[in-house]
């Protein structure tokens, strides 16, 4: 039995006493119901000023019964009461402690402010993946949903820059401002940039004027989920097969069919090495989509001559665990 059954059903007990000890005083007494109400209060309360009225043998028998049953019966349920509060309460910042402590631990994790209609989507994909997320939301109605969702968060305004510190924006990979309005938007990605002035921050945009405004306040990329929303519909039309494959590649629900983009780091034994010459294909049976240079210039569909080399970006298809045991090659 949860505490709060017990707590309820303690209150209902305790209210049964207090009716019976009223109809008890009316019916033995015949007195008014005030008078019974005020009997049977400072009987089970123990305050006892006086008898309201005189009060006969079987009438004192009854005060007797009420006296054991009611008095014992009412420190218990007001002991429930301070405990279900109390507890609740240590209950309530041991849990918020914990939190905090995962989050501290975090390092190259991503930041999502807002946890409304978009950011929970967002959050929902990114927890199948390997990335540590922080979420800042300031509703406290949504306390309860990103508890049952399992997701670190901090309970506070985005735009204050105490609650982005909280969630170690200065040790964070990346930042998306993903809240109700263009205007928050902007603020938040101001404060973001000034705190951590390398930090990759993407932005929600509801409306096309305000692109600009956050590209100019310092977001790297903006994206507005109701053009992307009509885009995807109209490919759907035009090329079914094409947005189908692109479905299965992204949605994690299968193993043989992923996509993945894979940096190429200084370190890595195919740095140099002419993809020919790497056995990718053989070894890793992976296909290599392309290669996007530091520069941002995209390399698609690489000749075998083509050679990795730091710094470049690697996107190929293939089985989830042969991208990670490229991953370990190409960044070790």
């Amino acid at each position: 039995m949860t505490k709060t059954r017990h707590l309820a059903i303690s209150v209902a007990l305790s209210l049964l006493i207090l009716f019976t000890g009223t109809a008890g005083y009316m019916l033995i007494e015949d007195w008014r119901f005030l008078d019974a109400l005020y009997m049977t209060v400072i009987t089970i309360s123990t305050v006892g000023y006086r008898e309201v009225n005189q009060v006969g043998d079987i009438g004192r028998l009854f005060t007797i019964f009420l006296v054991l049953i009611g008095v014992g019966f009412t420190f218990y349920v007001m002991a429930a009461v301070v405990q279900f509060m109390v507890e609740g309460r240590v209950r309530l910042i041991m849990g918020r402690r914990r939190l905090d402590k995962k989050i501290d631990r975090l390092k190259n994790h991503y930041i999502v402010c807002g946890y409304g209609r978009i950011g929970r989507v967002l959050c929902r994909n990114l927890q199948r993946t390997p990335h540590d997320l922080v979420v800042v939301e300031k509703n406290p109605d949504l306390v309860r949903v990103m508890d049952g969702d399992g997701v670190l968060y901090v309970s506070g305004d985005a735009a204050d820059e105490a609650n982005l510190l909280k969630a170690g924006i200065k040790r964070a990979k990346g930042l998306v401002a993903a809240l109700a309005t263009d205007t928050d938007n902007v603020f938040l990605v101001l404060s973001a940039r000034q705190l951590a002035p390398e930090l990759n921050i993407i932005a929600r945009a509801s409306h096309q004027g305000a692109k600009q405004k956050l590209r100019a306040a310092g977001a790297n990329s903006v994206e507005s989920p109701y053009e992307m929303g009509a885009a995807s519909m109209a490919q759907r039309i035009i090329r079914p097969t094409v947005t189908n494959f692109l479905d299965l590649a992204f949605a994690y629900t299968r193993k043989d069919i992923q996509m993945e983009e894979i940096p190429v780091s200084e370190n890595s034994d195919l740095t140099n090495i002419a993809l020919k010459d790497s056995g990718i294909r053989q070894d890793y049976n992976l296909i290599i989509i392309a290669i996007k240079k530091p520069d941002g210039t995209m390399l698609f569909n690489p000749s075998f001559e083509a050679a990795f080399k730091p710094n470049d970006t690697v996107i190929a298809v293939g089985e989830e665990e042969n991208l990670q045991k490229l991953e370990k090659i190409l960044n070790p």
